[in-house]
């Protein structure tokens, strides 16, 4: 199970946080505005 859980929060955080654009954000991703808000 642990296993298991490890490879859906790689999921998550490597692609689909960081490949998938949010409307809320202006269509960025989490990364694309966590780094444009802190700067």
């Amino acid at each position: 199970m642990r296993g298991e859980k490890s490879s859906i929060f790689e999921y998550i955080e490597v692609f689909y946080n960081r490949q998938r654009g949010r409307s809320a954000l202006g269509y960025m991703t989490h990364a694309e505005f966590e780094e444009t808000s802190l700067n």
